[in-house]
């Protein structure tokens, strides 16, 4: 019987391949990587998927860790003997323990806004004061903004940094004050 035509070729270094991307892309999807460090840390690579998350304390599959509960027809009585068979030993608690108190902890504010905006604001508000329209006719007004505009920012700003903006306030009525 006769060979396919290309079997009989001698195989050719392809140059256009990146063997560093196919070596890293190869690793990636034979081992992910686990984004949680708690989980990470306590991963046995010996043991499935299923016997790690039992260790931990954590479901698998949430659909048969909170199952819903079936309706009962009049007359018939539901054994509750299945739901206990299913309790299994946590043998790592401290991962569940970690992840409960990292999720207690208060949320970071990670908004703030840009350097360039806080110094615009302060500049319009040091030469300008209230005055909206002349800020708005103010050189450095790049992006020409309309008076409501800055008026927005300047209130970004003071929710932002609240304790900054009457700091600032008040080392402005000082200047003012030194000046008369």
């Amino acid at each position: 019987m006769p060979k396919a035509k290309g079997k009989s070729r001698r195989q050719k270094y392809s140059y256009n391949l990146n063997r560093k991307r196919l070596y890293r892309s190869a690793r990636r999807r034979a081992a992910p990587r686990i984004a949680c460090s708690h989980i990470r840390h306590a991963w046995d690579p010996t043991k499935s998927v299923a016997q790690n998350l039992a260790e931990m304390g954590l479901a698998e599959d949430p659909n048969k860790a909170v199952p819903i509960p079936k309706k009962k027809l009049l007359g018939m009585e539901m054994e509750s003997s299945g739901q206990q068979q299913g309790k299994k030993i946590v043998r790592k608690p401290y991962v569940l323990n970690e992840m409960e108190y990292e999720a207690s902890l208060p949320e970071k504010k990670s908004n703030t806004l840009s350097r360039d905006l806080i110094d615009y604001v302060r500049y319009m508000i040091q030469n300008h004061g209230e005055n909206y329209k002349e800020m708005a006719r103010d050189e450095k007004n790049y992006y020409q903004d309309t008076p409501k505009q800055i008026k927005r920012k300047i209130n970004v700003y003071k929710n932002f940094y609240p304790e900054e903006y009457k700091d600032f306030i008040a080392s402005l009525k000082q200047e003012k004050m030194d000046v008369q």
